[in-house]
């Protein structure tokens, strides 16, 4: 093959001494074919992921505003297995996939651009060190996470919002409020009668950081993780070592994004006036001094252990699922 037949591949070769042969690790090149696959596998890898974790994201979500409701009534927060009972009991079964169909449509954005764009922006930080492997420092790793995490939130902001109030729907109903959404269209359409355009980026600072958070705790501990084990633990590309790394970015997601998680979850789940304007919080600054003062530091990691026992198992499910779609079209590990 010819230079001119090579594909166009992002790579900073910053160690000239390198050996002549191969580097081991190597990572596929960047083409367009190449992108693609990864976009539509992190899509069906999301979506498989969910469909086991997604009565905890809703515990999760229930756990986080439920703060909001204990402090005016001074009832005490559920535990996760009361607030999972509950649900069955009053709600039914169906309550515990609330919001799904706006999280499947969010992962078309999200966590598909997210990975896609994590790929793109690693390659001129990806070297070759001395002992002829390619490596990135911890540092460029989680910085590409923050970056390819902030914009497909932005992007996917609108179904996060719609999500949010899905999962929260049926409580409002046990509290006697009037219905507020019945399906996913009818809450986009409610969302932007009241509030227009810029009410489909609410809680945009929280959201973000959010985001930012648990992807570079999960993309790029992922790819760490696994260059980790490979290079000192001497693992080879299989189930071992993508089942360990996946568990090393869950437990690092989860506890980097779930302050900024319930920030957001109050942000996006309160009510609003009749010109759109938010009732409880202005801004998620006041939000912050709110809990703060009235239910204490450690409430920003409420819903922690649902986030974990959700975060965890999805980042196994989740990577172990790209993977494998990626050996089957006879590509290298992520």
């Amino acid at each position: 093959m010819d230079d001119k037949q090579k594909p166009f591949q992002l790579r900073c070769i910053s160690n000239e001494r390198s050996p002549g042969f191969p580097p081991v690790n190597v990572v596929e090149p960047l083409t367009p074919r190449n992108l693609l696959q990864l976009y539509i596998n992190t899509f069906l890898g999301a979506n498989f992921a969910e469909s086991f974790v997604f009565p905890l994201d809703v515990a999760k979500t229930r756990l986080q505003v439920e703060g909001e409701e204990a402090k005016k009534t001074g009832a005490k927060t559920p535990p996760l297995i009361g607030t999972f009972r509950n649900m069955i009991k009053v709600e039914g079964p169906k309550s515990l996939y609330a919001g799904f169909s706006a999280m499947v449509t969010r992962n078309l954005i999200f966590n598909s651009l997210r990975v896609v764009f994590y790929d793109i922006f690693r390659r001129p930080f990806i070297h070759v060190n001395a002992q002829n492997e390619e490596v990135i420092s911890i540092i460029s790793a989680l910085g590409c996470g923050l970056t390819a995490g902030c914009i497909a939130q932005a992007l996917a902001n609108p179904f996060d919002i719609v999500k949010v109030r899905m999962q929260t729907e049926g409580r409002r109903r046990q509290q006697g409020h009037e219905p507020r959404v019945n399906n996913m269209m009818q809450a986009f359409g409610d969302i932007y009668r009241y509030g227009g355009l810029p009410a489909m980026w609410k809680a945009m600072g929280p959201s973000c950081l959010r985001a930012c958070l648990m992807t570079a705790g999960d993309v790029g501990s992922y790819d760490l993780s696994k260059r980790f084990f490979k290079r000192i633990l001497k693992f080879e590309e299989g189930l071992p070592l993508r089942f360990f790394s996946s568990m090393c970015a869950g437990l690092v997601a989860s506890v980097l994004s779930n302050p900024a998680d319930v920030i957001k979850s109050r942000m996006m789940n309160q009510p609003v006036d009749a010109n759109g304007g938010n009732l409880l919080y202005k801004n998620s600054i006041e939000c912050i001094k709110v809990m703060v003062k009235e239910e204490g530091p450690l409430t920003f990691y409420k819903g922690l252990w649902p986030t974990w026992f959700r975060l965890g198992p999805f980042s196994v499910l989740f990577w172990l699922s790209i993977e494998q779609l990626r050996e089957w079209e006879g590509q290298a590990g992520f």
